[in-house]
């Protein structure tokens, strides 16, 4: 009879564990990115009897829980380092010992040194851009975010200027001349004013002139502009730029800037090297500028920074331009639920798991991140709710066996009397 206390015993015990993991799934179910555990009870086999005939339990073996990788709901949040999983794959993470972890939770934060850590502390895994370009094709390693960094300038090559001059403009008057102004960047990033002045001389014919203001350049007047650069333009009975002619590039050389720049060497664009049309015409309305380009980058200073769908970490800049700083990694394992959990949101490999596939998201079996979002839990609170109704009856029953047992053990006993 002392088997049957232990059957039942082991149903206590069970049950006891079972309870516990029902009281966990709930105490987290606010947990960013946790996953649901379910517990499973396997049978025991205490002996057989008649040659194998008669098989008597010994009751259910202590509870095993095993967490279940389903899709938890994404809930936008709009953090600037937030980011939640769609699909299949886990952030890699590196703690302070140096150890591999893998975690569905992305509510991710900036250390004092600039990397990108999860709530707890350990640090993010991907690939962070080296003279601007990610290579995902490397190792992986800590993201590395610039704080309040200026970006590199980089001086005007060649610019053009869209414009047009009036077509029936009398030579002498003021409609006949026109001023427009072109920004470049010099080596230092610092921004260069041109003036390029038109004046018609006859029919179609109109003479143009770079400058730039005297006290600007060295051996400068202030006040006075200094000339770069002068010419023709000659238009044809279409209003079209008909000399220079194609690739029409006019040279426009600075020397000695009053800032200490590098000399610049400009060429002027007359023609769009795309389409191969005139960036100049002369038609019957009013002179006018429509715009200017050059391929200059002045020095920006970083004014924020943010995760973007994808898992790109993106920089915005002062001048209103962006580059992406940095690509979150993600890791693909065929069986999840090898994975052992070891605590704040983290697991680690196990005996069986398989090898991690590392890469960026999107890619191979991997899901996509979205930024600015964070992965609930996955816990089904009514789900919960009936197992602990399930639980609670099967403890009943088993400390039911244990009363009887006493009862009859009781009787037993008594017959001596």
């Amino acid at each position: 009879m002392s088997g049957s206390f232990s059957i039942a015993l082991s149903g206590l015990t069970a049950d006891t564990d079972a309870l516990d993991i029902v009281g966990n799934n709930l105490a987290n179910l606010n947990t960013t990115g946790y996953k649901d555990t379910t517990a499973s009870f396997y049978d025991l086999l205490a002996q057989t009897a008649g040659g194998g005939a008669i098989q008597i339990g010994g009751g259910v073996s202590a509870t095993i829980g095993q967490s279940q990788f389903t899709q938890g709901s994404i809930q936008l949040t709009g953090g600037a380092f937030d980011a939640a999983i769609q699909g299949n794959g886990f952030f890699v993470v590196q703690d302070s010992a140096g150890d591999t972890l893998y975690t569905r939770a992305g509510n991710f934060q900036l250390s004092a040194n600039g990397t990108l850590e999860t709530a707890t502390g350990q640090d993010v895994q991907g690939w962070t851009a080296t003279n601007g370009l990610v290579n995902t094709s490397g190792a992986v390693g800590n993201i590395v975010i610039p704080a309040n960094a200026l970006s590199t300038p980089t001086a005007t090559t060649e610019f053009s200027a869209n414009l047009n001059l009036e077509s029936n403009a009398t030579a002498g008057t003021s409609a006949a001349t026109f001023s427009a102004p072109i920004q470049v960047v010099d080596s230092l990033g610092a921004t260069q004013t041109l003036t390029a002045t038109f004046t018609e001389t006859a029919a179609n014919t109109w003479g143009y002139s770079i400058t730039i203001p005297g006290q600007d350049v060295t051996g400068g007047t202030a006040g006075t502009p200094s000339q770069l650069a002068t010419g023709t333009l000659n238009f044809d009975s279409n209003g079209d730029l008909k000399t220079p002619a194609p690739p029409g590039q006019v040279v426009v050389a600075i020397t000695g800037l009053a800032d200490g720049a590098s000399n610049m060497n400009l060429n002027w664009n007359l023609y769009n090297p795309t389409t191969g049309a005139s960036t100049i015409t002369q038609f019957a309305q009013p002179s006018a500028l429509s715009g200017t380009t050059q391929n200059g980058v002045a020095a920006t200073e970083i004014t924020s920074v943010s995760l973007s769908n994808g898992g790109t970490i993106v920089a915005n800049y002062s001048d209103g331009s962006q580059a992406v700083v940095a690509q979150l990694a993600l890791a693909a394992i065929s069986n999840p639920q090898s994975l052992i959990s070891t605590g704040q949101n983290n697991f680690q490999t196990g005996a069986d798991t398989a090898t991690p596939a590392v890469g960026a998201p999107g890619t191979g079996s991997r899901g996509t991140i979205q930024g600015g979002a964070l992965e609930s839990s996955n816990v089904d609170i009514a789900t919960e709710f009936t197992n602990l109704i399930v639980y609670q009856r099967s403890y009943e029953a088993n400390s039911r066996v244990i009363s009887t047992l006493d009862e009859l053990t009781q009787d037993l006993l008594n017959l001596k009397q």
